[in-house]
């Protein structure tokens, strides 16, 4: 099922020996293509576990690895709501956001 990333590798016996070469000269491997993926399963932050952090100042790491200050004020069954930190415009905006577009989130007690 699960490949070992060194299957990803076109080695060469010179490699095995611990040979050292550079891109495109022998024994050395060209770049390793994607990994495979894992079978996507739609998964959503629990409306629960981020209702902890309503008005408090949270880091949110979306699903495509973009991250930024957010203060929720509101929390749906499928959303959430509040301001978002523009760090280029220096202010709050107010914003919102599909629960199931958010990888992690980590806020103060």
């Amino acid at each position: 099922m699960w490949e070992s990333p060194m299957d990803w590798l076109p080695w060469t016996d010179d490699m095995e020996r611990g040979g050292r070469g550079r891109p495109g000269r022998p024994g050395m491997p060209g770049r390793p293509g994607r990994p495979p993926q894992p079978p996507i399963t739609p998964q959503a932050v629990d409306p629960g576990a981020i209702r902890g952090c309503l008005n408090r100042v949270t880091m949110v790491v979306l699903e495509n690895g973009q991250r930024f200050w957010f203060f929720p004020t509101f929390v749906g069954r499928r959303s959430v709501a509040g301001y978002r930190w523009r760090s280029r415009q220096r202010r709050w905006d107010y914003f919102g956001i599909d629960l199931d577009e958010i990888r992690s989130f980590s806020c103060r007690r």
